[in-house]
């Protein structure tokens, strides 16, 4: 089971250390031109180790979410197989909501929504 997640660290760290050092960042906005649900969760690890609580809370505010995720996760053989479900979709669900409420009322700082920006819209125009 550490092996396993020792490996999908690894794989997660290159891809994001290949995808920040071509300038791409995120996948996601760079194909779509619109921000991922988990957008600025780096940013906000970035401000926490800094000592920036509101600035961390600023930058996404489920940006802790994925340590009690990771435990769940891990752990799934000692957790009923209802709670399990319970805290997947509950970890889904307030990513969903505060994604919604980002798009609606950002101010653009973080979250943006520009599909016109996106690589897909421009391959697309191009044909």
């Amino acid at each position: 089971m550490k092996k396993d997640f020792f490996i999908v660290s690894g794989f997660i760290f290159a891809i994001y250390f290949i995808f920040h050092i071509t300038g791409i960042g995120c996948p996601i906005k760079y194909l779509t031109g619109i921000s991922c649900l988990g957008c600025g969760t780096t940013r906000a690890w970035f401000a926490l180790l800094k000592g920036d609580i509101s600035g961390a809370f600023r930058f996404h505010p489920l940006f802790w979410m994925p340590i009690p995720a990771a435990f769940v996760v891990i752990f799934k053989k000692n957790i009923s197989k209802k709670l399990y479900n319970a805290s997947i979709f509950l970890c889904f669900t307030l990513y969903l909501l505060v994604y919604i409420l980002r798009i609606l009322y950002s101010d653009g700082s973080v979250v943006t929504c520009m599909p016109r920006h996106g690589a897909i819209y421009k391959i697309i125009t191009l044909l």
